[in-house]
């Protein structure tokens, strides 16, 4: 794996409502993304991993911490060619594939959009060129750019989502559990995709998703994140081979299975926080390297624990 940091989040916090009415949606968050990997953030709906990828993308802005791409700073205020530049190299692939396109306008103008906010396609005979060769990098033929996205099945709609990215030739994308809404039969030929136009383009993918078994297949390291936490970080077979944290085993252990007689004899592990963790008001948890490139959410009681299971 490339060892070049191609982003990198620090202490990263995201607050929603006011001063009186605060949520801390992500608190306290770190993490970095090599060039060219597939970097998995795993969480049950509500953990705040959408969240952070929205304030990648500086959607959502953050109330602390930094994100540094490339190694320049770009959460907080910048400057408008440094924000030029942001959207041209990170990209985000929307959850929803129908409500994140235009219903009343046409894949040509959905696809060129972005094109069209930064100017920089030349001639109207070069953008429709770009235009026709993202869709047909993506397995859409380009007469397609004069149908509505009403006309196309979820999956294609999806592909259509993908173009979007691809024509501002970005370095990062974030994929936003990009197969979450699409039929299972279809699952598969889009992580396909994704993988494909990462060896062809060199793309580095921050993978948002809850399904840990599709994780598993696309990614090179995977997070798990818990109410705005991450909680362990490692290498994908790492994490599937050894998972400490008590949340990521309770996670594993949903994984369903296709054999039968397994299925029936397995037995989940639950997460119970106060039985877990009862120790924290005295003893606060820190972000441990517990191994090289295995890192965990413990204080110095389960970090002994941990180390233990490990030998």
């Amino acid at each position: 794996m490339n060892k070049e940091k191609l982003l990198e989040v620090k202490n990263l916090r995201v607050e929603f409502g006011n001063k009186n009415n605060k949520f801390v949606a992500v608190n306290d968050v770190n993490f970095n993304i090599y060039k060219g990997e597939t970097f998995g953030l795993v969480g049950e709906s509500g953990s705040g991993k959408t969240t952070i990828g929205r304030a990648i993308i500086r959607i959502n802005p953050a109330a602390g911490g930094e994100i540094i791409y490339s190694g320049k700073k770009i959460s907080g205020k910048i400057d408008s060619d440094t924000d030029r530049a942001l959207t041209k190299k990170i990209q985000m692939i929307f959850q929803d594939p129908m409500a994140s396109l235009n219903e009343r306008a046409k894949v040509d103008y959905i696809v060129s959009e972005g094109l069209y906010n930064l100017k920089n396609y030349g001639t109207e005979e070069n953008r429709k060129k770009i235009v026709e060769q993202a869709l047909l990098d993506v397995g859409l033929l380009p007469e397609f750019a004069s149908r509505f996205p009403h006309e196309f099945s979820g999956g294609q709609r999806q592909r259509i989502g993908i173009a979007r990215a691809l024509v501002m030739e970005p370095e990062l994308i974030i994929a936003d559990e990009p197969i979450s809404a699409l039929d299972v039969s279809i699952r598969a030929q889009v992580i396909n995709l994704l993988s494909e136009l990462q060896k062809q383009k060199g793309l580095t993918y921050l993978f948002i998703a809850h399904d840990l078994s599709v994780v598993r297949f696309i990614s090179d390291r995977i997070a798990v994140i818990h109410k705005g936490k991450i909680v362990e970080l490692a290498e994908t077979e790492m994490l599937f081979d050894c998972p400490l944290h008590p949340y990521t085993r309770s996670l594993l252990s949903a994984i369903p299975t296709p054999n039968p007689r397994v299925e029936r004899n397995k037995k989940i592990e639950s997460y119970d926080p106060g039985s877990s963790h009862f120790d924290y008001d005295k003893n606060p948890p820190s972000w441990v390297e517990i191994v090289p490139g295995h890192f965990i959410l413990g204080n110095e009681r389960e970090v002994s624990e941990y180390r233990k299971q490990l030998d």
